[in-house]
């Protein structure tokens, strides 16, 4: 178990475009994770709760960026606790090529995989093939152990 900060701020009067950048600016500082929720803020007005999942680390810096780069007047934040799966990476040769495959391990055990999209969009553009086909075929290289 690790701990991790969430950093929260409800936000009604701010563009897609600075959301963006405030986005982009986020995981440039190291956070983990950012996600919006459409939310319904006073006087009904339509509005965008914004996540971020950083180690406390780098809390400090995200919510600094949160409160210059957005609209926000405030930032709550609350830590958390949260077990994560062990990761790792295989390169599979697939008829399209070799396409890396995304493992998630419990206990030394694969219980979740996905090919790597940048590299299946690759393959994709170069073979003038559907995505889905070269996702599909990298998936019958990486199958996952019983």
């Amino acid at each position: 178990m690790e701990s991790i900060c969430i950093l929260e701020a409800q936000i009604d009067d701010s563009s897609g475009e600075m959301m963006g950048y405030a986005m982009e600016r986020l995981f440039a500082a190291g956070a983990l994770d950012v996600y919006y929720t459409p939310v319904y803020m006073k006087k009904n007005r339509p509005g965008v709760l914004i996540s971020v999942l950083v180690l406390e680390d780098h809390a400090n810096r995200c919510e600094e960026i949160l409160l210059m780069e957005t609209t926000t007047i405030g930032v709550r934040r609350s830590i958390w606790k949260r077990r994560k799966l062990d990761r790792r990476i295989v390169t599979v040769a697939t008829s399209f090529g070799e396409i890396r495959i995304k493992q998630a391990l419990w206990n030394g055990r694969i219980v979740n995989q996905a090919p790597e999209y940048e590299d299946v969009a690759q393959a994709s553009r170069k073979h003038c093939a559907p995505f889905k086909v070269i996702y599909w075929d990298a998936m019958k290289y990486g199958e996952i152990e019983e």
